[in-house]
């Protein structure tokens, strides 16, 4: 099959379109026909290096964890999905290797939900890992409740972007760190937009001069000094970006696959409660420029490289 894959650490550059062995499908998997995958930060970071010390890689290396695809084998095991079925999947294994960047994926039950059914192919490849780390640090980790305001650090972004709508949900006031230029689609997604940058805490403690329940920081650095001297009291503080954030008292977390969790999500989707917006889309053999785009960290929303299917008759 046709991938993207690359077989030692680097820059874009090292990533090459071409041949790539074909995946085999365990009991517990099912192989998934891709349509669009989506590109994170934690892609590129993989790809240089920055993994190494948690995940192991096996050379060469396809990148990518979110798909939306078709179900075109089960594997012998497998009872909850067949032939012709669409889904969705964050499918991160405890090592870099079978990535979702190429025409076929086998994808362990554990990472698969069904596709919501009123987004695209690429919407669907946006929403896995930003809606799973925005759902799973809101309610499982932060716990927030109904009339708590929260912080939400680049709230344009990927995870940010999904995390106002979820807090929002929730009966959350959501207070958002943006660019000027992306306040009003912060304030489409439910959130009170405010500029990052100097002045920042001021200008949040203008909107909530309690200060804050709940920060969800997806940028790190001086980010979490500022949001640490936002708390009110009983305050928590959760970075999904920068594990420093535990010596200001806060949690460090890292998404995990959960087909309930990522159930619930494609739910909120069809509800109309969780949208995803696609800032580009590229195609496969154009995967280097998608990692460049994501690398300048000015992206609204999401980045998706679409695989195409009339090439082989799909």
């Amino acid at each position: 099959m046709k991938a993207i894959s690359y077989s030692r650490y680097g820059g874009p550059e090292v990533l090459a379109f071409g041949e790539v062995r074909d995946p085999k499908v365990g009991p517990d998997a099912v192989l998934v026909k891709v349509r669009a995958a989506a590109v994170n930060p934690v892609d590129w970071k993989a790809r240089e290096g920055h993994l190494d010390g948690i995940l192991a890689p096996v050379f060469p290396v396809v990148p990518g964890w979110d798909l939306s695809g078709v179900v075109v084998r089960p594997g012998m095991a497998v009872s909850e999905f067949d032939v012709g079925d669409e889904v969705i999947g964050y499918v991160r294994e405890d090592f870099l290797s079978r990535g979702t960047f190429a025409e076929y994926v086998a994808a362990p039950l554990r990472t698969l939900a069904r596709k919501p059914r009123n987004l695209s192919w690429e919407e669907a490849a946006g929403l896995p890992l930003v809606g799973l780390t925005a759902y799973q640090v809101l309610i499982k980790v932060l716990q927030v409740k109904r009339g708590e305001t929260v912080l939400v650090h680049a709230a344009a972004g990927g995870v940010g972007s999904i995390a106002v709508q979820l807090a929002a949900h929730l009966g959350a006031r959501v207070i958002g760190t943006a660019s000027e230029p992306n306040h009003d689609f912060v304030r489409g997604l439910g959130g009170e937009p405010v500029t990052y940058g100097e002045g920042l805490g001021e200008r949040v403690r203008g909107l909530a001069p309690e200060g804050v329940d709940a920060v969800f920081d997806t940028v790190g650095g001086d980010a979490l000094k500022v949001s640490a001297n936002l708390l009110a009291p009983e305050g928590r503080l959760v970075s999904v970006a920068d594990n420093d954030v535990v010596t200001y008292g806060g949690r460090y977390y890292f998404v995990r696959p959960d087909a309930e969790d990522l159930g619930r999500l494609s739910e909120l989707a069809e509800q109309g409660v969780v949208s995803v917006h696609v800032d580009a889309t590229f195609p496969l053999e154009r995967a280097a420029d998608a990692h460049r785009l994501n690398e300048e960290g000015r992206t609204r929303g999401k980045i998706v490289v679409t695989v195409d299917w009339e090439s082989d008759g799909g």
